[in-house]
């Protein structure tokens, strides 16, 4: 069964002066101001749309790779995933990379390493940002 999942933004004046407020709407969890400076320069206390796919992007990942473990029966006791977005003024989203440790019983570095790699190239979210390169830090705490 599919699921649809909303946000909304409401923008006000130009980009450099103006500013907007993004509403989960689907959760109900806020509403989150946004704006130019934000985005390019330092948050202040704001979000950016890189933020915000930083956090769709961690959140899928994590996913993904305890799934992948748990069906290769060796399912995570923790996972910490960081996603770091690039955004380059002029250019875009430039890249981003995550970085994963995790805590998980019975398996080695390096089908830790594998199977992260995989749930990097398969979660929904990464196949959605395929339009960008992504890389990958995977380690065992």
């Amino acid at each position: 069964m599919a699921t649809t999942r909303t946000a909304t933004t409401r923008w006000e004046g130009s980009l450099f002066e103006g500013a907007g407020k993004t509403t989960f709407e689907s959760s109900g969890l806020g509403t989150y101001d946004v704006s130019w400076p934000a985005r390019a320069e330092e948050p202040n206390g704001k979000t950016s749309p890189e933020e915000l796919i930083a956090a769709a992007h961690s959140a899928c990942f994590s996913m993904a790779f305890s799934n992948g473990l748990a069906k290769a029966g060796t399912p995570p006791t923790s996972l910490d995933t960081k996603a770091d977005v690039e955004f380059t003024p002029g250019t875009g989203i430039t890249g981003i990379h995550l970085t994963v440790t995790g805590t998980v019983e019975g398996i080695s570095e390096e089908d830790f390493v594998a199977a992260a790699e995989d749930a990097k190239a398969n979660c929904p979210v990464s196949q959605a940002l395929t339009g960008t390169t992504i890389t990958l830090s995977a380690s065992l705490a």
